[in-house]
């Protein structure tokens, strides 16, 4: 945890991202770090020990990956709107247990049991992690006989971690803390028992029958990837590897530039975060103001290479390595930005490239309203609804492995006839006289 904790006070708090003015070039030069880092790591994965032995697997060489992910998308406009109406989507009309044909007296049980549990909370919040991570982690409570479970609750996954797995590849628990700060006391970890990520049901079957005194426990959803690491990467991290992620910023940052001080972005500089760490390890600067000044200073050293009649004809050198598939991983790499366009004529820039964001994200724009620019193109009402009732389609395996922690507590509990589904909106045309209705995609199970 020591090593963790220091890389972690090593970049927060500080501003690597910045446009500085370059009076000799009459222009300025655009900072930013590498976003396709954040889905790689610097280090080989191990086990972590906690001071009473307890081991987790680290989520990313820092144990932050989720962390530098939310923080990412928070940053993009486009990116958040898309990961909130993914998620509102894979909610449709909400989850519902179904009794309708059911016994009176389960009926009743069903209905003191959604009564104690906020349902649509929860099955918001998982829709949510299953967007954002690939997986999410729900935590069943029996009552103190075993008979029966008495609560759900959501474990939000960026402060889940997993224990190393067995000779067997069984993962016994789910660790939740505060993973974003220095875990000073094993106290401030919740250790869950984990139930089988392939056959939980009879995994919590055999522990009841062996008398098993504990009555909390895990059950991770988790979308199947071609992968098979402990924390799946979502698809749409090739927004993140590829370049349309940083160009997006660049124009914004490039609008805001020419608004402010009608100076045009010349260079364009992408410092990789390694970078500055390997400054402040070689130079011992601990201290977060003192690691700020360092960052301001090296970069007006590479603003001054870069500018002034002296400098003309003279090379740079960084550092850089080469991955096993034969890339070029640079340190520091500066590019030189094509100043003849002028602000305003960006439109079409960040139209393309709100564009690729949204189908990196799998949304159409026209469906979120994200169609920047001075001509605005639209759908029909028709196609709109053909592309909102396609949406809902697709969460059909979403929820399919969303329901399997449902099924369990149904079928523990003994509530024969009774099923989970969510049904879809459906958009409806203006001669039905209503705007939507409910439809369900799922049937009983003895039918």
């Amino acid at each position: 945890m020591g090593s963790n904790h220091k890389r972690q006070q090593i970049t927060e708090g500080i501003c690597f991202s910045s446009v500085e003015m370059m009076p000799d070039a009459k222009g300025s030069a655009l900072f930013i770090t590498d976003s396709s880092k954040v889905f790689k790591d610097d280090i080989d994965i191990s086990p972590v020990s906690l001071t009473d032995g307890t081991q987790y697997m680290p989520w990313g060489g820092d144990n932050l990956m989720p962390y530098h992910i939310l923080d990412m998308i928070e940053k993009d406009e486009t990116l958040s709107t898309c990961q909130m109406f993914n998620a509102e989507v894979c909610y449709g009309s909400g989850l519902v247990y179904n009794t309708a044909s059911c016994a009176a007296k389960v009926r009743e049980e069903v209905e003191d049991f959604l009564l104690a549990n906020s349902l649509p909370s929860y099955f918001l919040g998982v829709c949510q992690d299953f967007k954002h991570f690939g997986w999410c982690v729900s935590v069943i409570i029996l009552d103190n006989e075993g008979k029966r479970i008495v609560a759900l609750h959501r474990k939000e996954v960026c402060y889940c971690r997993f224990s190393p797995a067995d000779d067997k590849g069984r993962i016994e628990y789910v660790l939740y803390a505060n993973w974003n700060k220095s875990i000073a006391s094993v106290k401030e970890v919740e250790k869950i028992p984990l139930l089988s990520l392939d056959s939980p049901w009879v995994d919590l079957q055999e522990r009841m029958k062996k008398k098993n005194t504990q009555r909390k426990f895990a059950v991770v959803c988790r979308v199947p990837t071609p992968d098979s690491t402990y924390y799946p990467i979502p698809y749409y991290a090739a927004l993140f590897r590829g370049k349309w992620y940083n160009i997006k910023q660049l124009i914004g940052l490039a609008k805001e530039a020419k608004l402010k001080n009608s100076a045009p972005l010349k260079y364009h500089i992408e410092v990789s975060q390694r970078y500055w760490e390997g400054i402040f390890k070689r130079e011992r600067i601990t201290d977060l103001k003192k690691q700020q000044e360092r960052v301001v200073k090296e970069k007006q050293q590479i603003i001054d290479f870069l500018t002034g009649a002296e400098n003309s004809g003279k090379a740079l050198f960084s550092t850089f390595y080469i991955t096993p598939n034969g890339e070029e991983q640079h340190d520091v790499r500066i590019s030189r930005i094509d100043d003849t366009k002028e602000g305003g004529d960006w439109s079409t820039d960040i139209q393309e490239a709100v564009n690729m964001v949204c189908f990196t994200m799998r949304v159409h724009s026209n469906l979120v309203g994200s169609v920047p620019g001075k001509s605005q193109s639209n759908n029909s009402g028709s196609d709109k609804r053909e592309l909102y009732t396609i949406a809902q389609a697709l969460q059909k395996p979403y929820h399919d492995l969303l329901f399997t922690v449902h099924r369990i507590i149904m079928k523990f509990n003994e509530w024969k006839n009774a099923y989970p589904e969510c049904p879809f909106i459906q958009l409806t045309t203006l001669d039905e006289n209503r705007d939507a209705k409910q439809v369900s995609a799922d049937t009983p199970p003895n039918d």
